[in-house]
């Protein structure tokens, strides 16, 4: 095994999922994105980006609010504090992994 590979066993696999990293990159640099909003621009599926909200409010890495405008429901997303964490800390596992694989990669060259 490399220095790489085994970097890349340290990185949290419930952010890994490509999905869950998805909607974690696109709540990261806002306060919070409306569901349709999110829905609509990452082209996810009801059903699959609730099952990976559920997932992500599991693990106290995202908050959803509901509530009205009006008549018509509306649920917002958010980063929680523990969610904003966790994704600094899997960003910079993930630096390490390069720099790991790029070092690697100079003593075959």
């Amino acid at each position: 095994m490399t220095p790489g590979s085994l970097e890349l066993l340290k990185l949290n696999r419930l952010i890994h999922e490509p999905a869950r990293l998805l909607i974690l990159t696109a709540l990261y640099p806002v306060a919070r994105m409306e569901y349709l909003r999110l829905q609509r621009e990452w082209r996810f599926k009801q059903g699959s980006l609730s099952s990976h909200l559920a997932i992500l409010e599991k693990a106290g890495y995202v908050a959803i609010e509901k509530g009205f405008k009006g008549k018509y429901p509306q649920t917002w997303c958010s980063m929680t504090k523990k969610g904003r964490e966790a994704f600094a800390l899997y960003a910079q596992a993930l630096k390490h992994v390069s720099k790991a694989a790029d070092s690697s990669n100079e003593g075959r060259s």
